[in-house]
């Protein structure tokens, strides 16, 4: 993971950087009043979000009440990362060891949810469900006129998360085994499903040194979730190869990133219900 981290870590930093979440926190805060938010990361992983709003958004120094952190994520593994991850101004509180398809909760449990890089490996047919999860655990709370606020950082399938698996699939799989979602396909069920966006999008790349071999390895193993495949039999193999080819200039790995940030109001979807 480490190794992965080592390149994926920019993920973060970009999303911390993209907006001023410090105000944006502190907007949230005002909406509830005098109590702490609480917010819920799905798939939460790592940790490595909250700990990029921290390095490089400010947000330790945001006019909050400290933040009611739940953790949801399938992997005991990762919530117990996630919960030593976390700095001032989240405070670990519940989690919930499962996936987003099976959480259940009232309608505005959480001010706000968010899920950056996480949905990818959903099934398609269950894509839509839990997404409604998500915006379920946002919703009003019968109590006041606002629902939540959600957010989902996801790459479009123009990025190389995407683009990379489809060629695995191919080149391993005999093209068998379900893509990984697209932002395009989240953003058309969230519309679909009647709910105010708005939408910003970055571009980047994942790079390091071509020296970094086993780095590199272990961190496109970790973007297949496939620890099996090595970087040679990757850069041998007759569709996976030459896409990697392209990844490789002036001495250097570059995995072009293109992700949006989407930003969810629950409430126009609870009204509709």
């Amino acid at each position: 993971m480490e190794d992965f981290y080592a390149l994926a870590s920019v993920d973060y930093q970009h999303l911390a950087e993209a907006i001023d979440w410090k105000t944006w926190l502190e907007t949230r805060q005002e909406a509830v009043g005098s109590r702490c938010l609480r917010l819920l990361d799905v798939a939460c992983g790592s940790g490595k979000f909250p700990a990029a709003l921290v390095s490089h958004a400010n947000v330790a120094n945001a006019a909050i009440k400290p933040v009611d952190y739940a953790l949801l994520d399938p992997s005991s593994f990762s919530i117990s990362e996630a919960r030593q991850a976390l700095t001032s101004p989240f405070r670990a509180g519940a989690e919930y060891e499962m996936t987003l398809q099976d959480l259940e909760c009232h309608p505005g449990s959480f001010d706000i949810v968010w899920a950056t890089h996480a949905l990818y490996a959903i099934p398609h047919n269950e894509l839509e469900t839990a997404l409604k999860r998500m915006v379920d655990a946002m919703g009003r709370d019968g109590k006041t006129d606002n629902g939540g606020a959600g957010f989902i950082a996801h790459a479009s399938a123009q990025s190389h998360y995407l683009q990379f698996f489809q060629h695995y699939l191919s080149g391993f799989k005999g093209g068998v085994g379900a893509p990984y979602s697209s932002s395009e396909q989240i953003i058309t069920m969230l519309t679909q499903m009647g709910l105010a966006l708005e939408i910003k999008e970055i571009s980047y790349t994942n790079g390091a040194p071509e020296a970094k071999e086993r780095q590199v390895e272990r961190y496109l193993q970790r973007c297949l979730f496939d620890d099996t495949v090595s970087l040679k039999e990757m850069l041998s193999n007759p569709v996976t190869g030459p896409y990697l080819e392209t990844c490789r200039k002036n001495g250097m790995w570059q995995f072009a990133q293109h992700v949006t940030m989407i930003f969810v109001n629950a409430a126009t979807a609870s009204e509709e219900k």
